[in-house]
């Protein structure tokens, strides 16, 4: 018989880390895309390519948030089993 109890077998951060992901992503291929052109001589430099690159420093520590989540909980479980 199933444990009705853990409906949901995912770990706490899973979600943080696949939205950190998907936000680094974005930001990867905007700013590949924004520079390309300029590395090709076609444009000047888009100043505005720092801010993709700050997007994808968001996805990273929203990422690292979820895998921090994930690391608390374990310990949580484990300090739990121990008892």
């Amino acid at each position: 018989m199933r444990d009705k109890t853990r409906t949901n077998s995912a770990a706490p951060g899973d979600r943080l880390i696949r939205a950190g992901a998907i936000v680094f992503f974005v930001g990867a291929v905007a700013t590949l895309v924004t520079v390309a052109p300029f590395l090709l001589g076609t444009t000047p430099f888009p100043t505005f390519m720092f801010g993709l690159s700050m997007l994808m420093g968001v996805g990273f520590v929203v990422a690292g948030a979820g895998v921090l989540r994930s690391i608390a909980a374990g310990r949580r479980q484990a300090r739990q089993a121990a008892r």
